[in-house]
């Protein structure tokens, strides 16, 4: 191959201008013209391609968001527009096409490889919702994120003797609910994949005021059965303490990304580029046990997802307010 593209779609990520910055760099180290795609498949129906220079990603690594721009695409879940950004791809001559994004991406993806454009998926969003691969670029980041805004919440929930109910995104995945959740000391975590009676969980918080605990924490994913307001009004009628909602929303998706996004961004799109070089059939890379690894696109989006029973239980020991 010898003009390969780029794209960042859906929901933005950090490290994904750290993967922008490895594609375009080792595509051109191998004698490769890289394009830029601008806002997504919306971009790619638009004719906005450019093509990229080493200096166009320099300063970007550290940089949150995509220099790319994102978008959700409606029309490219139309098949007559799935044909148009085919066409559009070979308009440019563009042989191949790294898509940087989640599982809707790469739906897009496989609908492109099977018009003849052979696609490769790197995994780029917070949600941690490919299942395919140990962890997906941008979760680290948003993981500790969340971690900051919860040490900052306690200190006001403590001194205001309330509990406090965080949910944060994830849509049908629990993972960054679990994960900061462990870390972040929550008395309950609350994730879709967990059916959680309402009882047990102001029961876990009667418990900590019996003790004497100043504050509650419950930490609880978008996709759980109910929204955090909705919690906070009926834990404060059966427990009588007072209780807030706090919905940081799209503050989790932003900030510079960690050394693990980075390193997890920057090895995923070099092999992308490397695979496209050797004119591969399109593939979904990600890290496995520690281990790059690159399957077929469609087959990765048909993993099933395995929630860490057992992490979520030691979760349920720590968090006991007796």
């Amino acid at each position: 191959m010898k003009k390969i593209g780029i794209l960042t779609s859906g929901g933005d990520a950090p490290g994904m201008n750290a993967a922008v910055r490895a594609a375009v760099r080792c595509g051109i180290e191998r004698g490769m013209e890289v394009y830029g795609i601008k806002r997504g498949y919306e971009g790619l129906l638009d004719g906005e391609i450019v093509k990229m220079e080493w200096h166009s990603v320099g300063d970007i690594l550290q940089r949150g968001g995509t220099i790319l721009r994102t978008a959700r695409s409606a029309r490219f879940m139309e098949q007559k527009w799935v044909d148009h950004g085919a066409r559009m791809l070979e308009a440019f001559g563009i042989d191949g096409l790294i898509v940087v994004g989640g599982d809707g991406s790469f739906r897009g993806g496989v609908d492109l490889s099977k018009r003849g454009i052979s696609v490769m998926g790197v995994p780029g969003t917070i949600d941690n919702d490919l299942a395919y691969t140990d962890f997906t670029i941008g979760f680290d980041t948003a993981v500790n994120t969340i971690l900051g805004l919860i040490s900052n919440i306690r200190d006001t929930s403590s001194s205001h003797e309330r509990s406090t109910i965080m949910e944060v995104m994830g849509r049908h995945c629990g993972d960054l609910a679990l994960y900061s959740g462990l870390a972040g000391g929550a008395d309950v975590i609350l994730v879709p994949e967990v059916k959680c009676d309402i009882n047990e969980v102001c029961r876990r918080v009667l418990q900590g005021q019996a003790t004497g605990k100043a504050h509650s924490l419950i930490v609880m994913a978008e996709g759980f059965d109910m929204d955090a307001t909705e919690l906070a009004k009926t834990l404060e009628e059966m427990t009588g303490r007072e209780a807030r909602a706090v919905v940081p929303g799209y503050i989790q998706r932003g900030g510079s990304p960690t050394e693990k996004d980075r390193r997890i961004a920057t090895i995923t799109a070099a092999k992308a580029v490397e695979l496209l070089y050797d004119d591969s059939s399109s593939k979904a890379i990600g890290v496995n046990g520690g281990e790059l690894v690159a399957m077929d696109l469609a087959e990765a989006l048909n993993v099933k997802p395995e929630f860490n029973n057992d992490l979520y239980e030691l979760s349920n020991i720590l968090g006991k307010g007796r």
